[in-house]
Formats: structure tokens, sequence, C-alpha cells
């Protein structure tokens, strides 16, 4: 992703690493040791999906990442809940299983430096615009500067966050904490620079992208690490991350959407002039189908699973056949997504990329 350029990345990450209130950092427990020489950057990936636990082994060269070995192991259905962790000890027996194949198929390497994913309609993610006019525009911005415009942005998409979670939830003081951030641009006297300091002028504006998640959340799957015996690096908004190695060669005006529909939500990130602008989350997957089949034919949730994978594959025939394809034209109609898209490079205004989204009866609008 072109812009913002490195500077600003590394100098958001370790301003972010230096905020006690606000910032999660995991403590994963170092046992598993790794294998191979010490000096080779090898890191573990973990999807904790809710029908699947998958697990990546990687080797960064030359800031490309080389797959190793991969494996992933199915999760029942008490142990998930679209996208959340609800069985803290099967989980980490589903996740040890994907772990150790991943571990087979790279060849017996083991690499206990782990990122782990992090779903759910909780995991809040959207970006806002600083503009500040500086009284003194002959004086260099400086860094002290800057960390406070970042600040600044941070504590309001915190806010925003909070808000929204206490709407959903009905719960107004629960413990959100930053996952991850980004600068998306920043302008001095309307023109675009990769690394401000050192300018001079009388408008500064930033964009920054921010993404934030219940502690509940995240201290589960820090359990979930130390019980993996796994350093836990770092945990990511999963929309965030498909939207950032997806875009990582995006020119400046570019946009796009990106729609992640997994077991039991559906991601979506939109980005625009080549930064990530908004993610959301929807509590609808592939489960969502499993128990809409169930429910409508009289089947236990095994039997429901078993059919649609049938007609999904073709084995399906004649009425059953085409009793599934009548639930499944509902479902469509009710997960439309876009609704439309126009203008997405458009850097007037947000409504120029709407979803909508229903769940049965229940409807959901989302208009950026």
């Amino acid at each position: 992703m072109n812009n913002p350029l490195q500077f600003l990345r590394d100098f958001l990450a370790g301003l972010v690493q230096r905020q006690e209130n606000g910032r999660y950092t995991g403590r994963g427990a170092e046992v598993r040791s790794s294998v191979g020489e010490d000096s080779r950057p090898v890191f573990t990936a973990l999807d904790i999906g809710t029908a699947y636990a998958k697990a990546i082994i990687i080797e960064v060269q030359d800031d490309i990442g080389v797959v190793l070995g991969v494996g992933r192991h199915q999760q029942s259905y008490s142990h998930m809940s679209d996208g959340i962790v609800t069985d803290i000890p099967g989980v980490i027996t589903n996740c040890n299983e994907a772990l150790t194949k991943a571990e087979q198929s790279a060849g017996g390497i083991i690499a206990p430096s782990t990122v782990i994913g992090i779903a759910g309609e909780l995991v809040k993610g959207s970006s806002i615009t600083i503009s500040k006019q500086r009284q003194q525009p002959t004086k260099p911005i400086s860094p002290e500067e800057l960390e406070s415009v970042i600040s600044s942005a941070q504590q309001k998409l915190l806010k925003i966050a909070k808000d929204r979670i206490a709407a959903e939830t009905g719960y107004p003081n629960i413990e959100v904490r930053l996952t991850n951030a980004a600068v998306i641009s920043v302008r001095i006297d309307g023109q675009t620079v990769s690394n401000p300091i050192g300018f001079r002028g009388r408008h500064f504006t930033l964009t920054l992208f921010s993404a934030f998640a219940p502690l509940m959340q995240l201290g589960a799957l820090e359990t979930v690490a130390q019980g993996l015996d796994l350093t836990l690096v770092s945990i990511v908004a999963e929309p965030y991350a498909l939207a950032r190695c997806l875009s990582a060669n995006a020119s400046a005006d570019s946009g796009a959407i990106f729609i992640d529909i997994g077991g039991g939500t559906t991601d979506i990130a939109l980005v625009r002039q080549g930064g990530i602008e908004e993610t959301r989350m929807f509590a609808l997957g592939g489960r969502t189908f499993t128990r809409r089949l169930a429910a409508s034919k009289g089947l236990s949730i095994k039997e429901a699973e078993k059919l649609k994978l049938g007609y999904s594959s073709g084995g399906t025939k004649g009425n059953e056949r085409d009793s599934c394809r009548q639930q499944f034209i509902r479902w469509e109609e009710a997960l439309v997504c876009p609704t439309y898209v126009k203008n997405l490079s458009n850097s007037h205004g947000r409504n120029d990329c709407h979803f909508r989204v229903n769940q049965l009866s229940k409807q959901f609008s989302l208009q950026w």
C-alpha cells in the first residue's frame, strides 16, 4: 500500500506500543521451541474460525511470506459461535491438531512466534480525519506534534468504537482495546506527504484507521496461545489483515471492497485511495445456512450440514435439490453484498459505497 509510506507505519507502530491505556498487548507463553536456525524468521499464523481452526507456518524472505506448511481441524458447534470462542479448552485442542498438521507439513519446523486473527460483530474498525490549523506555520512539524495528532485521532476512534459496542450490546462499560492502526494519508496545506516531519505549513490533516476489540475476546485468544505454548506477537482484525495483504501494491487512487464469507461471520473491508477506510463484521456465514436448513426441514445440525455439502457438490437430486435451492435463494435475497458500488475512488463524502445485509427477519443496513 503506497500511502502511507513505511515511515509513518513504523512511527505509528512505535506510538501505539507505548500506549498502555487502550492498547492490547499479548503475553503468550514462550515454551514451544523453534526448530532450525535461530536467525530464521519463521512465524505461525492462526485463524481460529467458527467452522475450522487453521494454522499456517511461514518464513519471511525479503518482506515476502513463504508458506512452509498448513493444517486445519474442524471445530465443534459448542466451541465457537459467530467467530467468538465459547469453549477455550475445546478450541485449544482443535488448534493444537491444526498446528501439529502444519508443523508436519513444514517438515517438522516449529514457529513459536504467532499472529492470531480475530473476528466477530463486536470487532470495530473505522477511520477518522483530523484537521489542525497550526498557530505557527513557519515552525517545522516535530515528532511530538505528529504524535499528538495521532493520539487525538485514536482517542476519538476509541470513543466511537465503545459507543457502537455499547449500543449493540446494551452494556456501556465494556473494556475495549486497540488491535491495529494504520495512517491512511497526511496532507500539509492540501498537499499529500509521506513523512510530515520537518515540513512547514498552516493546515495539517491526517487520516487514521484503527481497529478495536472487546478485552474479553482478546483475553480468550491470549489464553489459547498460552495453552499452545506459543508466543503471541499480535492479534489482528481479520478483514484488516486481508485488505492489507491484497492491497499491498495498490496505487494511491485505487479502491476495492474485500468480502470474506466464513463459517460464522462475513467480514467486509473497504479500501479507498490505497488505504483501509473501514471494516465491518456480521454474524452471517456457512453455519447460518446449516441452521436454516435444519429448522426448515426438521433435521439435526449434523444432517443439515451433510445435506448442505451434498447440495454444493451436486450430490442431491430431484425434489430434495429443489427444496434446498429454494432455501438458498431466500438466503441469497437476505444477503446482498454489495447492493451497488460506484465512485469508489471518489475522495468526497462517504456515501459512495453501500451494503445491505439482512439476517432472516432482521435487517442491518451499513452505509459508508
